[in-house]
C-alpha cells in the first residue's frame, strides 16, 4: 500500500487517523503510529498552549518508525488561539499540520520554515487551486460522506476533479470504514485516506462509553445533517433528542443571518454554543445528546482498541 502519502509521512499504510474535536488524544495517536499510520489531533482539544506543548513532547517520545503525527489548526478568526498554537507547533515540531476553515498562507510559510508539511482541507477545485498556489503539500478532499462538516461532492467526483487539475497529492476524507472503502478511494486516484468516525468507538478515545456504543448501535442510515451545532450543516447521529429539537437553525438565527453586519457575529456565537453542547455530549451522557459522526460507522461493530481498528482497515 505504498503511495505518495506513505512517502510524504514515512508511514507503512496510506491512512491518517483524522483529527476529531474532543475525541482525538495522545493515546489514540500513539497507537496509530505504532500501527503504521499517521495520527492527528485538533489543537483546539487543548485548552492552553502549555497543554498543547506537553502533548507534542509526549508524542515525540512515543514516535516509532513507520508512524507519524500531526495537528489540525482552524485558521480563521473564530479560533482566537490560532497564532499561538501555530507558534507552539513550529517550536516543538511535528510531522504535519492539517488546516481547516480559512486561508493557510501563514501556516504554510511558518510550518515549512520549521520543516513541517502542511495538508489543507478542501471541498472544491476553487479552494484547492488556491492552497496549491500557496505551497500546500497535499489536499485533503472532504467529500459528501465525511463526518462533521462535509463537502457536497461524491468521493469519486471530488477526487477526479482535483486529480485532473492539481499536481499535489489528493487525500480522500469521508466514507471509509473498511479496506474495501480504502481500495475504492485509491482506485479513484487518491494517494491516501483520512479516517475519523470508526475511531470514535475505540478504547482509547476520550469520550463516554455511551457515545462509543452509539457508533456501534447506529449505522449509515441514522446519520443526518443539522444546523443546530455550528450554524453550518454538520452530520450527527439521529438520536431521539436530535429528532426532538429538530435540525434547522432557529427563526431568529435565520433573521440575523440576513443582516450583513451581524452575520459574522451570529455564526461565531452559534459556533461557540454548539461546541459547548458537543463537549457536554462527548464527556457526560444525558438525554440531551448530540453526537457527531459520519456514515462510515456502518462498519463499526464493537468498541475496539485503535490497533484492532487499523488491522480491520488494512485486512480483507
Amino acid at each position: 500500500m505504498q503511495t505518495k502519502l506513505t512517502e510524504l509521512l514515512n508511514i507503512k499504510y496510506p491512512i491518517i487517523q483524522a483529527p476529531m474535536f474532543l475525541v482525538s488524544n495522545v493515546a489514540m495517536v500513539t497507537e496509530a503510529m505504532q500501527s503504521g499510520i499517521a495520527g492527528c489531533i485538533p489543537a483546539l482539544n487543548y485548552r492552553t498552549l502549555e497543554e498543547l506543548r506537553e502533548a507534542i513532547r509526549e508524542l515525540h517520545k512515543n514516535k516509532v518508525d513507520g508512524g507519524s503525527f500531526g495537528f489540525n489548526l482552524i485558521v480563521n478568526k473564530s479560533n482566537v488561539k490560532y497564532k499561538g498554537q501555530l507558534d507552539v507547533l513550529c517550536e516543538e515540531g511535528c510531522d504535519f499540520i492539517i488546516t481547516s476553515l480559512g486561508s493557510p498562507e501563514e501556516t504554510i510559510k511558518k510550518a515549512h520554515a520549521a520543516g513541517i508539511k502542511v495538508f489543507c482541507d478542501v471541498t472544491d477545485l476553487h479552494f484547492a487551486k488556491k492552497i496549491e498556489g500557496l505551497g500546500a503539500d497535499a489536499a485533503i478532499a472532504v467529500n459528501n460522506e465525511a463526518g462533521g462538516h462535509r463537502g457536497n461532492l461524491s468521493p469519486q467526483d471530488l477526487i477526479g476533479i482535483l486529480n485532473e487539475n492539481l499536481s499535489i497529492p489528493v487525500i480522500s476524507a469521508g466514507g471509509v470504514g473498511c479496506k474495501a472503502d480504502i481500495d475504492e478511494m485509491l482506485s479513484y486516484g487518491a494517494e491516501g485516506v483520512s479516517v475519523g468516525s470508526p475511531f470514535i468507538a475505540s478504547v482509547e478515545a476520550n469520550v463516554t462509553d455511551e457515545y462509543k456504543q452509539a457508533c456501534v448501535d447506529y449505522g449509515a442510515d441514522d446519520i443526518i445533517m443539522t444546523e443546530r451545532i455550528s450554524g453550518t450543516p454538520c452530520t450527527v447521529i439521529n438520536t431521539p433528542y436530535v429528532q426532538k429539537i429538530g435540525t434547522k437553525a432557529t427563526w431568529i438565527e435565520n433573521l440575523l443571518n440576513k443582516n450583513r453586519k451581524l452575520k459574522k457575529w451570529v455564526k461565531m456565537i452559534r459556533f461557540s454554543i454548539g461546541m459547548k453542547t458537543t463537549e457536554k455530549a462527548a464527556k457526560k451522557a444525558t438525554y440531551k445528546t448530540v453526537w457527531v459522526a459520519g456514515p462510515s460507522i456502518e462498519h463499526t461493530k464493537a468498541i475496539l482498541p485503535v490497533k484492532a481498528i487499523v488491522a480491520n482497515l488494512i485486512s480483507d
